[in-house]
C-alpha cells in the first residue's frame, strides 16, 4: 500500500458510508456513524467507544448515546448492507456460512451475559454469544448479520431484560432458530446462497435440516457421532393393528415389527458398504503448519423424519485427517446424488472463512469489544461492525484484484464454470480398485435446488459407491487439490 493509496481511503469510505445517509434523520447523528466506523478502522489499540470518541474529539457520552439511544434506523442499515453484498459480492459458488462467536465478560450486565460456554476460551464462563451469518464467493468473505443469544436465564427474568433494553418480544431461541432467521432475513433482502455450511452444534438439529430443505436451500452440515439414520430403508408398516381385533390401535405409519433402528454415524462407518471402501485423499487447504490433507469416504442415508420415520435422503461424508486418522468428522448433504465427493469438501471445510471473520473483526475492528449494556447499543454495534468490515473486505478485493484460484473456482470476470481440480504427482488407480466418472462438477451451476425427495422408497445402494476417480498418493501428494 503507497501513500497515494493511503489518501484515497478517506475517499472511497466516504462514498462508502454515503450508501447508508438516509437511514438517518439528523445530519450529526450520521456523522456519528463516521466517527464509529473510522475509529473501527483506525489504528487504536482499543476500539470500543470511549477510546474512540476521545481520538476524535467526541465527548464518550454522545457515541455511547448514538449506539444506545438515538433514534437511526438500525434495521434499513442493515438492509441496506444485505442489498449491497447481493448486489455486488454474490454469485455464482456462493457459500453462506453459519456460525456462533462467545466474548467474555464480566459482571452481570451486559445483556445476554452468563457463566456459558465461551468457545474462546474453551471453557465455561462469564460471557456473551452471538450468532452471525457469513457470505463467501471466491477470495471474498464478509459476515452479514449477528444476532445476540439470549439464555433462558434471561428470558425468564423480563424485569433484568427491561433493564438492559431487550424487547417484549424477543425471547429465548436455540441457537438454530437464530440462524434460521438470520438466513430469511438476508434472503429477504436479496442474498442468494449456493449452499450453506455450518458444525455439528447446528448440524446436530433435524429440525433446522429440514427447515433449509423446505426453503429448498442446500447445504453440507458437519453433524456429531451420535446423528442417526439408515443405509437401508426400514420396512414401514401403514395398516392398522388391533390386538384381537379389539382395543386402540397402533400409530400409522410405523416401523414394522423387528426393523433395524437408526444407526450411528459411527456405527455406519463399519457397514461393509463403507468398510470396503478405500480412503480417497485431499489437500483441503495449506495451512500454517503444511498441507491440509482428509480422506474420505461416501455413501448415501436415510434421516429419521419428525415422526421416527425414514426421510430425506442424504449425502453422508465421512472424512479422517491423514495425519491424524483418530480424527474423524462426519458431514450430510442434501446436494442432488451425482453431487462430487469434492463439491461436498469444497463446502464443508468453507467453513474457516467465517472464523477468518471473526478473528480480524476482533483484532481488527473491535467486534469483541462492546462495554454497553443495553441491547440497542450491541445490535448496532453489531451491524456497524459488519459495515465496517464490508469495507475493509471490498478494499482488499479492488487493491489485489480477482485471481485464478487454485481450486479451479471462477472468478468474478470468469464464465462461471468451475475448471478441473488440480492434481498433484499422481498416479491413478487402474483395476478393481479405480472409480468411475470424472472430478470435474458445477459448483451450483445448473444443478436445480433440491425439492420434494422419495423418502424410504428409494434404493440408496444404486447411489452408494463413489463416482470419482480414485488416486495412489505419494507420501502427502494427493489426488485432487481443493485449496480454499
Amino acid at each position: 500500500m503507497d501513500v497515494d493509496e493511503i489518501r484515497q481511503l478517506e475517499s472511497k469510505l466516504t462514498e462508502f458510508l454515503d450508501g447508508f445517509r438516509d437511514c438517518f434523520d439528523r445530519k450529526d447523528t450520521r456523522a456519528h456513524m463516521g466517527v464509529y466506523v473510522r475509529g473501527q478502522l483506525s489504528d487504536l489499540p482499543e476500539k470500543s467507544v470511549e477510546p474512540i470518541a476521545l481520538d476524535a474529539d467526541v465527548a464518550p457520552r454522545t457515541l455511547q448515546e448514538f449506539l444506545a439511544q438515538h433514534r437511526w434506523a438500525e434495521d434499513r442499515l442493515r438492509d441496506r448492507l444485505h442489498q449491497l453484498v447481493a448486489a455486488e459480492h454474490q454469485g455464482p459458488h456462493t457459500v453462506g456460512v453459519i456460525d456462533e462467536t462467545s466474548d467474555p465478560k464480566k459482571g452481570e450486565k451486559t445483556p445476554g451475559v452468563q457463566k456459558q460456554w465461551c468457545g474462546r476460551l474453551g471453557k465455561t464462563e462469564n460471557c456473551i454469544v452471538t450468532v452471525h451469518l457469513g457470505l463467501a464467493r471466491g477470495d471474498f468473505h464478509c459476515l452479514v448479520d449477528g444476532e445476540l443469544f439470549l439464555p433462558e436465564s434471561w428470558d425468564a427474568d423480563r424485569d433484568r431484560c427491561r433493564e438492559a433494553a431487550i424487547p417484549d418480544d424477543m425471547v429465548y431461541r436455540p441457537k438454530w432458530k437464530i440462524a434460521l432467521e438470520l438466513f430469511d432475513r438476508a434472503v429477504g433482502n436479496g442474498l442468494r446462497f449456493d449452499w450453506l455450511t455450518f458444525d455439528e452444534g447446528y448440524g446436530s438439529k433435524p429440525e433446522f435440516l429440514r427447515e433449509l430443505t423446505a426453503r429448498q436451500q442446500r447445504y453440507v452440515a458437519e453433524v456429531p457421532r451420535s446423528f442417526t439414520g439408515w443405509l437401508d430403508p426400514p420396512r414401514v408398516v401403514t395398516r392398522q393393528y388391533r390386538k384381537n381385533g379389539r382395543g386402540r390401535g397402533r400409530k400409522v405409519p410405523r416401523l414394522a415389527s423387528g426393523s433395524r433402528p437408526a444407526q450411528r454415524v459411527d456405527v455406519l462407518l463399519n457397514d461393509p458398504r463403507l468398510r470396503g471402501q478405500p480412503w480417497e485423499r485431499f489437500r483441503v487447504k495449506d495451512g500454517e503448519k503444511g498441507p491440509m490433507v482428509w480422506e474420505c469416504k461416501h455413501v448415501m442415508m436415510l434421516i429419521k423424519d419428525a415422526d421416527g420415520l425414514p426421510g430425506e435422503m442424504l449425502h453422508l461424508l465421512v472424512a479422517r485427517d491423514a495425519l491424524n486418522p483418530a480424527e474423524l468428522k462426519f458431514f450430510v448433504s442434501n446436494a442432488p446424488p451425482e453431487t462430487t465427493i469434492e463439491i461436498l469438501l469444497l463446502v464443508a471445510f468453507s467453513r474457516w472463512r467465517v472464523e477468518r471473520c471473526f478473528e480480524d473483526q476482533k483484532s481488527e475492528i473491535g467486534l469483541d469489544q462492546y462495554e454497553g449494556r443495553r441491547y440497542p447499543g450491541l445490535k448496532r454495534h453489531l451491524i456497524l461492525s459488519c459495515v465496517s468490515y464490508l469495507f475493509l473486505a471490498r478494499v482488499r478485493q479492488d487493491w489485489r484484484g480477482e485471481k485464478t484460484r487454485a481450486d479451479g473456482l471462477p472468478t468474478a470476470h470468469s464464465d462461471g464454470r468451475v475448471g478441473p481440480i488440480l492434481g498433484l504427482d499422481v498416479a491413478p488407480i487402474t483395476g478393481p480398485d479405480a472409480g468411475e466418472g470424472s472430478p470435474q462438477d458445477h459448483m451450483g451451476a445448473n444443478t436445480p435446488h433440491p425439492g420434494p425427495q422419495e423418502s424410504y422408497q428409494a434404493d440408496p445402494t444404486k447411489t452408494s459407491r463413489t463416482r470419482h476417480q480414485a488416486y495412489r498418493d505419494k507420501i502427502l501428494s494427493m489426488g485432487c487439490e481443493l485449496a480454499l
